[in-house]
């Protein structure tokens, strides 16, 4: 289960980068709005799917609050979910040794 959050958190990540490095700078730098409603739309759905998977991943692995706190806090910021990818790589380690 790990794997697929850690997947779906790298698509979380991918689409937040579309949005403040692609979507918004065409719609306030070149006036160009066109991709903000789709890709704003498609960051919302991935943003939901990671939260939805971080519930189920961290519960089903008894991760600590200090962990949830720590996987919460990386959907906020961008590069946030690519930082902590290594973290979660870890936990996904231990999970299959144990």
């Amino acid at each position: 289960m790990i794997q697929i959050f850690r997947i779906v958190a790298f698509i979380e990540g991918v689409t937040t980068l579309a949005l403040f490095l692609v979507a918004m700078p065409m719609k306030y730098i070149f006036g160009m709005p066109f991709l903000t409603s789709p890709v704003g739309a498609i960051h919302g759905i991935a943003f939901l799917a990671y939260i939805g998977a971080m519930w189920v991943c961290l519960r089903d692995y008894a991760f600590s609050a200090k962990d949830w706190a720590r996987t919460t806090i990386a959907a906020f910021f961008p590069f946030g979910t690519f930082l902590n990818d290594p973290f979660l790589k870890r936990k996904q380690a231990e999970a299959e040794a144990g």
